[in-house]
């Protein structure tokens, strides 16, 4: 998924992220039935039934538009979640066209768009809280962060307990800074990490960044994250593939 855009994230700043096993993988019939929900409401077909198991699952679902020319990446046109477990036949009919149709970040996709596009489905599973923000390995991890606003946090050196795994800064920052947020938070899905060819304390600092602090980052400030980390299983397919599958759950019906 190339999701070269920070993903959107449905989770109040202090809200407990829900866990869940990864007992069921994604599958092709996760996506088609997102893909299924955007097709009808574009087109007003008659939408198919799921046949997957209803279970409960953290999840995010992206819509990418295919490239024309060979070697290039997909292009992010939507992708928004919940990391709140949601039962996977609503929530992912939810957030297909959250995505589609509610990411500010984009205008609405619209019907000619449809056999551009590709949809990929993405459930978290074993969430765990990390020991420091640096407790996380790319490539498997996501990260989930949320941290206090730097003004609450004690510059001293002294109130910061275990020595800072890197060099620390031992001031906060000089950036006037107005926002009336108390606590910030934001998330990466897990590839989006190596996509961007990030270490952690790249990763973790655009994350701080994309939260909303707009001042100095401070090893401080760094400190004060509170990250939690999960994984995913994701499966990704075209609308060509969409197609073919409807014509099939028709034609068996």
């Amino acid at each position: 998924m190339a999701n070269l855009v920070p993903t959107d994230v449905d989770v109040p700043a202090n809200s407990d992220v829900a866990d869940s096993d990864s007992s069921s993988a994604c599958t092709t019939e996760h996506c088609f039935h997102a893909f299924d929900t955007l097709y009808c409401a574009l087109t007003h077909a008659t939408p198919i039934a799921p046949k997957f198991a209803d279970e409960k699952y953290p999840l995010f679902v992206t819509w990418n538009t295919r490239p024309t020319r060979p070697g290039r990446a997909p292009r992010l046109r939507g992708c928004i979640g919940s990391f709140e477990g949601l039962q996977l036949h609503e929530g992912l009919a939810e957030y297909a066209l959250v995505s589609a149709f509610r990411d500010h970040r984009f205008r609405k996709i619209d019907k000619s768009e449809l056999e551009n596009l590709e949809c990929c489905v993405s459930l978290l599973t074993d969430f765990e809280d990390a020991s420091s923000y640096l407790d996380w390995t790319v490539g498997v991890h996501g990260i989930l962060i949320t941290f206090p606003h730097p003004s609450l946090i004690a510059s001293s050196a002294s109130s910061s307990g275990a020595p800072s795994p890197l060099s620390s800064s031992a001031y906060l920052p000089t950036t006037r800074f107005t926002s009336s947020k108390q606590t910030f938070s934001a998330t990466y899905l897990p590839d989006v990490i190596p996509e961007q060819g990030w270490d952690k304390v790249e990763a973790v600092d655009s994350a701080i960044q994309k939260a909303g602090w707009s001042g100095r980052i401070t090893e401080d400030i760094r400190r004060s994250v509170k990250l939690r980390r999960y994984q995913s299983r994701l499966c990704t397919v075209t609308y060509d593939e969409y197609l073919v599958w409807r014509e099939e759950q028709t034609v068996a019906a």
